[in-house]
């Protein structure tokens, strides 16, 4: 005889086997996930020997990685800081490499895969269509139709010049913001974008356009610069490298060109400019992240700006380049360790606005000439620019520090490029206070 027995379980104790089960599944669930799922990561370690500085040399150049900081494996030295870019195809092999070598390292970002969707998923082509248009990064193709369409809107105060041309034929597009037409007027250059993968470079430019429209002849300071000198834009300095950013390689730094000798792609253009070109801190290998190109002004982007800087050196006083990332403002000289003949000048300029973003922001910023503050970096726009005759002459390394990098999340635009305004106003309008000619009174005979 088969006896059948019921059990009886309370309500609220059948309610917690449940969620236990549930809470026990999800665990098991994220662990297998963890365990199983390698993504892109950023590694932060420091060499401590030589021999291990031999090591990271090795893994940048023989890996599928890419150097965040420093940026080339030469910089590599004793107790450098090193941001490295880990695919999650190496990302063990890397990890197990700098583990047998004694190098301890942290991980900056777990998921970069997550952050590179962020930074192009809600991308908007109409700067009408939301406030919050240039909170956002912003594709080759959106940047081109917010040039002219900016220009269509302020047609009195915003003409588009084409300048040249990219290698792979791509417009080169300044926009000149002019308030006035007042006689004998200077003028500001402000360049961004010339490294590709640096886009909250782009993002200033933008800003700086939509903040110089929107509040002259309501922010004093604004007011002043745009009233006493004309502005020069190129909001995309590398066309190409950017375009190739978002659709192929978001890690990628210089321009698109080919070398014959080779089969590489791409130079740094900020290496070839002719400032003590190609020396120590370039590269003459074509396939180096610092290829200096084949010779000074090799590339048709750099090409283009020289040209037409060269024919403005009369009016334009100030010259601005955007990068990023370390927070620094720096000025020349970037190619030898001797200082310009305005130093003072350039340091007490870049201490007055480093010191403001202190005070307003919060936020600390790095200054001095770039080869003292980093590392010889020969053949840039800013020295170049400088010994062209315009004497004032400087360089923004936006946010952050590392934590982010490249991909800056697009929450964080709106205070790098806060920071970089104000920067840039301290600076202009010491500029125009320098070169400013005071009112004389009338001789008296």
């Amino acid at each position: 005889m088969q006896t059948t027995v019921t059990l009886k379980v309370d309500p609220d104790t059948m309610s917690t086997m449940l969620i236990f089960l549930l809470l026990t599944s999800l665990v098991a669930l994220l662990k297998t996930g963890h365990s199983t799922e390698t993504r892109d990561q950023i590694l932060s370690f420091s060499p401590k020997t030589q021999h291990q500085v031999d090591i990271v040399r090795n893994i940048s150049i023989q890996y599928e990685t890419a150097l965040w900081q420093p940026v080339a494996p030469h910089y590599i030295q004793e107790e450098t800081q090193v941001h490295l870019f880990v695919p999650a195809a190496s990302s063990e092999r890397v990890k197990a490499l700098l583990q047998m070598h004694g190098m301890s390292h942290e991980v900056l970002l777990a998921n970069a895969n997550e952050l590179m969707e962020m930074q192009t998923r809600n991308d908007s082509t109409d700067p009408r269509s939301s406030s919050s248009f240039y909170e956002r990064y912003h594709s080759l193709e959106d940047i081109y139709y917010w040039i002219n369409r900016t220009a269509h809107d302020f047609p009195n105060t915003v003409k588009v010049i084409l300048i040249g041309s990219s290698y792979e034929k791509r417009p080169l597009y300044v926009l000149k913001l002019s308030m006035n037409d007042n006689p004998n007027k200077k003028a500001m250059w402000l360049d961004c974008g010339i490294h590709a993968r640096e886009w909250v470079s782009p993002a200033f430019c933008l800003w700086f356009v939509h903040y110089s429209l929107s509040f002259h002849q309501q922010n004093v300071d604004i007011t002043n610069i745009l009233d006493n000198m004309d502005v020069y834009i190129l909001p995309v300095m590398n066309p190409d490298g950017y375009k190739y950013t978002w659709t192929t390689n978001r890690m990628w730094r210089k321009n698109r060109s080919i070398s014959k000798s080779s089969g590489c792609f791409g130079a740094d253009l900020n290496r070839n400019f002719d400032a003590n070109w190609c020396t120590e801190g370039a590269s003459s290998n074509p396939c180096s992240e610092i290829y200096c190109g084949a010779f000074p002004e090799s590339e048709p982007e750099s090409q283009a700006v020289a040209n037409f800087l060269r024919s403005h050196k009369d009016s334009i006083q100030l010259y601005l380049t955007i990068h990023s990332y370390s927070q620094m403002l720096l000025f020349p000289y970037s190619y030898t360790l001797e200082e310009s003949d305005n130093h003072n000048d350039l340091l007490e300029m870049a201490q007055e606005a480093a010191q403001k973003i202190r005070r307003y922001y919060r936020n600390i910023y790095r200054y001095g000439a770039g080869a003292k503050t980093i590392y010889l970096a020969p053949g840039g726009s800013d020295d170049w620019a400088y010994n062209l005759g315009i004497k004032y002459s400087f360089t923004f390394e936006l946010q952050d520090r590392g934590r982010y990098g490249f991909l800056l999340p697009p929450s964080q635009i709106s205070s790098a490029c806060n920071e970089a305004l104000l920067a840039t106003k301290v600076i202009a309008l010491k500029v125009l206070e320098k070169t400013q000619s005071p009112t004389s009174a009338p001789r008296t005979f």
